[in-house]
């Protein structure tokens, strides 16, 4: 075998087990994308049932079967990503498995026509004749190691011949469980397709069957803006009135203490942006900002926090370190907490149960209270940050 196959031989081998690596690391990834977009699938579906059970065409069960919508689109993007790694994967296998097979041809000419020359040389010439017919002891020495290194050449050779034949049969068998892998997946894509076209037909149901209850939806919608107006308008208040009071607090002390609290506090909270965990588990049911009503055209929806769809008696938890500054209640939303965390404060409205009170210092995910659940079945958390009284978008400092 010369240099130049030996080279191409430990570079095909190389490659091959660099891009192995390379590969199954991102297979690894996408299955757990995968493997977590399904426990969220399950998850969402449970509160579909739940909301659907007590009442058919919410707009709850909306949400719930939009977001269903959403994670069912993912996990189809993820079979066909997959895929199309497992294409790629094919691919350079089969060109590694190619050049192998050129290789191991070249080689195995060479292989014969090695063996032919040792046997016309052996036909003709006796070894010894061969090597005492030397014109000097040091063209016998030099023909001597000739034959020897000839000798281990050809051994060699089998050698290499062997080494290809094993590595070639193994890619062989690979090549053909990633194919079968593959043809496992277009089978899941095909099913999950037809599970998203189910979806979405019970979607354009549901939305059709929404807009014929207009009215009543714009009396709900009315209901819940005058509610959410006075919880707005409370929290104003109550956070008004705890700046107020600091800042008392620390004239009569005539000390910085307070305020130096105060700050390094906010400081904390501002540092774990994007780092906690949130307040109930669920999806995001209603964004923060501006946006269009899911179903009543031309209404635009305003909201100063994020709703938080999820399960029935779902345990509200304190995002951080905190004191109860207020614990209220208000017809239609339900109980509401506001803890302040220096500057910062949160709000967790929509709880029937309340197992804080004000003035308590809360811990890090210690639970506050359980999700209401309303007369459509609907359980949701509204949920809210600000700095001072000015409302932050709460999903940009939640954990992905």
């Amino acid at each position: 075998m010369t240099g130049d196959k030996r080279t191409i031989f430990i570079i095909s081998l190389l490659f091959l087990v660099s891009f192995g690596a390379i590969a199954q690391k991102t297979k690894s990834q996408l299955q757990k994308e995968k493997q977590d977009n399904l426990i969220k699938i399950e998850e969402t579906e449970r509160i579909l049932t739940e909301t659907g059970k007590q009442k058919k065409n919410s707009l709850g069960e909306l949400a719930a079967l939009n977001q269903r919508i959403q994670q069912q689109e993912l996990l189809i993007r993820s079979i066909q990503t997959e895929v199309s790694l497992l294409n790629s994967d094919i691919n350079q296998k089969s060109e590694i498995i190619s050049a192998l097979e050129d290789d191991l041809t070249n080689l195995k000419k060479e292989y014969a026509a090695m063996l032919f020359a040792t046997q016309k040389a052996s036909g003709k010439l006796n070894k010894l004749m061969f090597l005492f017919s030397s014109s000097s002891f040091d063209q016998l020495l030099m023909r001597l190691k000739y034959m020897e290194q000839y000798s281990a050449a050809r051994k060699d050779q089998a050698e290499v011949i062997t080494r290809i034949q094993s590595v070639l049969s193994a890619q062989v068998k690979e090549t053909q469980s990633i194919k079968e892998q593959k043809s496992s997946l277009l089978a899941d894509q095909l099913k999950e397709n037809h599970q998203l076209a189910g979806l979405k037909q019970k979607q354009n149901t549901l939305v059709k069957n929404l807009e014929k209850q207009e009215k009543n939806l714009k009396v709900e919608l009315e209901e819940t803006r005058k509610a959410v107006a006075t919880l707005d308008k409370l929290i104003n208040d109550i956070i008004k009135e705890e700046v107020a009071r600091a800042t008392r607090e620390a004239e009569r002390a005539k000390s910085t203490k307070t305020a130096e609290a105060a700050v390094a506090m906010s400081a904390t909270f501002e540092g774990n942006k994007t780092k906690f965990s949130w307040p109930a588990s669920g999806f995001i049911s209603q964004k923060f900002g501006r946006q269009n009503h899911p179903v009543l055209k031309r209404i635009i929806l305003q909201n100063d926090g994020i709703n938080i769809q999820t399960k029935q008696n779902e345990k509200v938890k304190a995002i951080f370190d905190g004191e109860v500054r207020a614990v209220a209640f208000i017809p239609s939303i339900g109980n509401s907490v506001i803890i302040s965390h220096g500057d910062y404060f949160t709000v967790y409205s929509g709880l029937k149960d309340v197992s804080v009170s004000k003035g308590q210092k809360v811990s890090t995910n210690q639970e506050i209270g359980q999700v209401m659940t309303n007369a459509d079945g609907i359980s949701e958390l509204r949920f809210q940050i600000r700095k001072n009284t000015a409302p932050v978008d709460p999903e940009l400092w939640l954990k992905n």
